[in-house]
This record gives C-alpha cells, structure tokens and sequence, in this order.
C-alpha cells in the first residue's frame, strides 16, 4: 500500500490533501455529533466558509446529515471513516512514525493517533476509540478489567461501547486522589461497565494511605475481596502521569515534592514515581496494583497517554514498566523520536 500512496503524493498530492481533511472533518462530526459548523469549524481551526463548503458536499454525498440539532453521519458515512482508517493511517505517515516508536520504546505494539492531545480534547477521545476497538476485536470471553484514573482514561469511557463476545466485570486499580469524581477510577470503572452491558466493583479507600489506615484497611474483608479481584484482573487500562503534577493532585507534603524534584522524577503510574532512566525514586503506600503485579504474564496491559506534555513521562516509564500495547498521539511521538535523536 506505501507504494501506491507513494505515488499518489507524487501524481495528485492536492486530492490527498484534500482527502485528510475531509477525513478529519468526519471524524469529528462522528465525535462530537450532532455538531453545528460554526463549533466544528472551531474545532478543525479552519474557517466557517471552508467548513460550510465541504459539509455541503458530503451532505450532497449521502455522508452527513443536517438536522436542526447539527449535524451527525449517516449509516453510509459511519462505513466510510470506518473503511478509510488504515488508509489515511498511511497516508498521514502514522505507520512510520509507529515503527520508529517501536524500535526507540523497545515495544512491539504501538498505535498512534493524529494530533496533540494537549491542545484537542478530541485525540483523547480517539485514542479511547482506539482502546475500544482493540478490546472489542481481542475480547473473546468475559474477565476483569482494572482501569486506573485520569482524563485520559476517562475519555476511554466516553468511547466504551458493548462487546460481542464476552460480559465484562470492570474494577478500579486503585483508590481514589481526591480529584473530580468523573476521572476517579471508581467512576471511571461504573460508566465502562454501564456503557458495555457489564458488571462493576468498587473500592472505597483513598489513595495514598498513613501506614495505619493501611494495616486497618487490609483487615476489612471487602477491601481484601475487592483487592482479589483487581489483583487477579485479565486487562488493565491505565494512564501515565506527569510526577509533580501527580504529587500535588495527591496533596502530597513539601518534603516529598521537594525529595522528587531532587530526584529528578518525571513519570507516575500505580503509585511509583520514576526519573529519566526509568528508576523508582518513591512509592505512595496505596491499596490496589502495583508493579511487582504486572510482572505476572496473566495480566494484558494496556497503556493509554499522549500529548507533548507526557512524552518523558511516558518514555521514562516504559524503561521500567510493563506493557503489552501503548496507545499515544503524534504529539508524543514526534516529541520522544526528537528527544531521543538529540542524546
């Protein structure tokens, strides 16, 4: 297929062109339908006029439907982004860009999205969409699914959709760090599992826990049945965040933030703290996963972060931590492929 858009570039580079961007406008009227032009017009950064253009067009087409709400894609419209994905994934130089990630993160799955998550709320959203889809393509019997918190994750909810072949039971791989309720793993956890027809456990304990907490906690029968069941999960969802950024949600003391900064951290996930060479430099005491739980093979570990914000995060990271498939935008992509070629 390289070959072929090879060419294509060189013959009609301005019908690609205009292809990416009808493209891209289908994919956000898929998004966020139903949609006016002046709010997609907004989101693409392009003008009304050019935006009132192309909507014409593929409403003439059959592609978008106009209502009084906005507008939304018809069923034809739906198969036709749907049919177009691995095509303008090549045309766009994702699959190069995902080969060269592999071969810098020492990964073998990698998919990249378009865009800067930082900047469009949306790439999260279709990083979801992604998520989704591989779930619902290699889910073939009902398990556990552990999700942490996080926007991002949250935005894997958004997208959650029914699968075919199997009733999943969704949990949380942690307690919660006091930020809004709708990116607390607990309520991330309940809208999956509402969203694909599946069942949902809760745990009730903050994140992190005094040393006493701890010990008391451990000794109430429902947290040990919920923490057995997180434990024990066959999936696990889970964000990277940035280290101080994440100490500060935690409302963590000044001793500790000054101890990461000194220790150079810049990456968090499960409640470790990692600096540039993928070192732990501090661990929160918390109830839920931990690393030494990743180890076992049961587990398929799904890691979802982007935008150019988390690209150290994410590389320091995945020097030490564990996953089977990362999911991550262009933004973060290009950012770490830059970085590591400067050393």
């Amino acid at each position: 297929m390289q070959e072929l858009i090879d060419i294509q570039k060189k013959l009609y580079p301005d019908v690609l062109k205009i292809m990416q961007q009808r493209y891209k406008l289908m994919q956000n009227v898929e998004r966020l339908q139903p949609i006016g032009r002046r709010a997609l017009a907004d989101n693409l950064n392009l003008t009304e006029r050019h935006v009132r253009s192309d909507v014409d067009l593929l409403a003439r087409q059959g592609l978008i439907d106009m209502t009084s709400k906005g507008m939304q894609l018809t069923e034809e419209g739906n198969l036709v982004v749907d049919q177009l994905a691995d095509y303008m994934h090549q045309i766009m130089g994702l699959s190069v860009l995902e080969k060269q990630l592999k071969e810098t993160l020492k990964l073998d799955n990698i998919v990249i999205v378009p865009g800067d998550s930082d900047k469009q709320t949306q790439v999260k959203q279709e990083m979801g969409k992604v998520c989704v889809g591989f779930l619902r393509e290699n889910i073939t019997h009902s398990g556990t699914i552990a999700v942490t918190g996080g926007t991002t994750i949250a935005a894997v909810a958004d997208m959650m959709t029914p699968f075919d072949k199997a009733t999943c039971l969704f949990v949380p791989a942690r307690g919660g760090i006091g930020e809004k309720e709708e990116n607390q793993a607990n309520t991330i956890a309940a809208k999956m599992a509402r969203q694909a027809n599946g069942d949902y456990r809760l745990l009730y304990v903050p994140d992190p826990l005094s040393e006493s907490s701890y010990k008391t906690m451990m000794k109430e029968p429902a947290v040990v049945e919920i923490l057995q069941m997180i434990q024990g999960s066959d999936i696990v969802l889970h964000g990277i965040g940035d280290a101080i950024t994440m100490a500060k949600r935690r409302k963590t003391s000044n001793e500790i933030i000054g101890k990461l900064q000194k220790e150079e951290a810049v990456s968090e996930a499960f409640g470790y703290y990692f600096n540039d060479s993928g070192d732990v430099v501090h661990k929160v005491r918390t109830i839920g996963l931990h690393l030494d739980d990743l180890s076992d093979s049961n587990h398929s570990v799904i890691t979802i972060a982007g935008g150019t914000s988390k690209a150290r995060a994410i590389k320091s990271y995945l020097k030490q931590g564990r996953s089977d498939l990362l999911i991550t935008d262009e933004a973060a992509a290009k950012t770490i492929l830059r970085d590591h070629h400067s050393l």
